[in-house]
């Protein structure tokens, strides 16, 4: 009986290690079929085959792939804001032409507008052709402040200036963007400033350009009553933001020891120095980060290029080594003959919606050249001959 005994115990053991090594064989096929199934569906750039997706590995045991690979939609638009009040239509819709003309990725436009505009942007913007149409989207909203204040942030410097303070915080669900003033015209792709957005230290959500280059001519470092960023300020007319390191971060001040939040500094600020301050929400915008410079990379001048880099002569270092970028035409100089070197760009952005503009606008250029920013005007095309090109060849 115990031989009997020994017998079925040793057939059982030899059954059980049996399984275990037909599971064990079963698995690793299993895994086998898996990972080339991945194999298959991968590409040289580690995107799948659904555009805009990509296969994500999370890490696991040393040595092994995940096989639980998840697929992950990469937004690949950069996100444009823009703040539109009065008479400011047609200079809004040459900006983002200029944005859509060049750009070789796509764009979201967030428009703010007062009621009576939006009409006027969705009947212009939908009769551009096509081709064009399909290269961006666009939400428009209304101008929106703080109850409580609105009148004066209504009225602070030109109508509704001030609303780019508050997108971080209407524009919740947006992580990053970019904020242009009207007055603002793309000669190279908006992407190229997006990138920017991957150079930012982990301390750092905002990215704008000096005032000035020249102290000597700088307007902060001579005549601000205020705090201001750096030796010359800061111009916010063109501002990439990371939003949601913005709405987490904790900001010093100078008005109590205790670090406040963006929705909680705004209007004590206002209250503190609206005596004080000329430029509006650039001013507040100085005032914050000069109590807070690890939180600001600053651009050089030819991302943000204004008629003080060239009027008394050519102050912009960067721009003359590989062109404008990005063209500022503040002061109004689009529109009247103080600056014709600025607003023959503008005209030609304008009347055109095809690369065909650079030939007219060089003939423009030419007849400038009595002024000092005409002088420089070869820096305006050097970048936007490269645009022209990139363009012309994609299509």
């Amino acid at each position: 009986m115990r031989c009997y005994l020994h017998t079925f115990l040793l057939c059982m053991i030899f059954i059980f290690f049996s399984l275990l090594y037909v599971f064990n064989q079963l698995a690793s096929t299993l895994e086998d079929r898996d990972e080339w199934r991945v194999k298959e569906h991968e590409i040289p750039d580690g995107r799948s085959h659904d555009t805009g997706h990509l296969l994500r590995k999370t890490p696991g045991l040393a040595g092994l792939r995940d096989r639980s690979a998840v697929k992950q939609r990469r937004d690949e638009r950069s996100h444009l804001a823009v703040v539109a009040c009065g008479p400011r239509l047609e200079e809004t819709v040459t900006m983002l032409k200029s944005a859509v003309l060049f750009s070789k990725k796509p764009l979201h436009f967030y428009i703010f507008a007062e009621d009576e505009l939006h009409d006027s942007f969705r009947n212009t913007l939908g009769s551009w052709p096509q081709m064009i149409r399909a290269t961006f989207n666009f939400t428009i909203y209304p101008i929106t402040f703080p109850k409580d204040n609105e009148r004066e942030w209504k009225k602070l410097f030109k109508p509704c200036a001030s609303q780019r303070l508050f997108l971080p915080l209407i524009l919740k669900q947006v992580d990053s963007l970019l904020y242009v003033d009207t007055d603002i015209l793309f000669l190279q792709p908006v992407e190229d400033i997006w990138a920017l957005l991957s150079r930012f230290s982990s301390s750092q959500l905002a990215a704008m350009a000096p005032e000035h280059e020249e102290p000597r001519i700088g307007w902060y470092n001579r005549f601000a009553r205020h705090p201001y960023y750096g030796k010359t300020g800061i111009n916010s007319g063109v501002m990439l933001m990371n939003m949601t390191r913005l709405r987490e971060k904790i900001f010093k001040n100078d008005m109590t020891t205790i670090p406040l939040k963006w929705e909680e500094i705004l209007m004590p600020l206002l209250q503190k120095y609206k005596l004080n301050i000329t430029w509006g929400d650039q001013d507040l915008l100085n005032i914050i980060f000069h109590h807070n410079p690890e939180s600001l990379y600053v651009f050089p001048c030819q991302w943000n290029y204004r008629p003080d880099h060239c009027i008394y002569g050519s102050n912009c270092q960067q721009a003359e080594q590989e062109g404008v970028f990005i063209l500022h035409g503040n002061r109004g100089v689009y529109h009247d003959d103080k600056q014709p070197a600025f607003r023959a760009v503008y005209e030609a952005i304008q009347k055109n919606m095809e690369t065909s503009l650079l030939r007219p606008l060089e003939t423009s250029l030419q007849t400038t050249t009595h002024t000092y920013c005409g002088r420089a005007s070869h820096l305006f095309t050097k970048r936007l001959k490269k645009s022209v090109m990139s363009i012309t060849q994609r299509r």
